[in-house]
């Protein structure tokens, strides 16, 4: 199984329709390190005005869950590639990228370079392991 289909695991896989391809290095992260990685991601506490857990928790813990596992491995992305992998929006992807960075969430260090022609503003991100 891809390591979209790990991490999409209990999502439904017809969702899957992005049509770009995704490398052999983003396969195969085994369930005993996704185990290790997931140990290390504090119970996600989200909060704000429009908050309604009924709704929101199992779906905002989710893409964090996905985002961190998929980005424990440090290797830079851009906002479409992880969305590619997976399938959540570009902008909830951009809100858990900051709540990674918050100490109620791990407090993670999450990198920000530019990539390629600067005035297009493309940036690619990647989270830095905790020591």
């Amino acid at each position: 199984m891809t390591e979209r289909g790990k991490i999409m695991a209990g999502k439904e896989r017809t969702r899957y329709g992005s049509g770009m391809a995704v490398s052999t290095a983003d396969q195969n992260i085994g369930k005993r390190s996704q185990r290790i990685i997931m140990d290390k991601l504090p119970k996600a506490h989200f909060d704000g005005p429009e908050y309604q857990p009924s709704f929101d928790f199992l779906r905002l813990n989710g893409q964090i869950k996905r985002i961190f596992t998929l980005m424990s491995d440090s290797r830079w992305r851009t906002l479409a590639e992880i969305a590619a992998i997976t399938n959540d929006p570009e902008a909830s992807i951009s809100a858990q990228l900051r709540h990674l960075r918050k100490a109620k969430f791990g407090g993670h260090k999450i990198e920000r370079r530019r990539r390629g022609n600067v005035k297009q503003g493309l940036c690619e991100y990647r989270l830095l392991p905790k020591n």
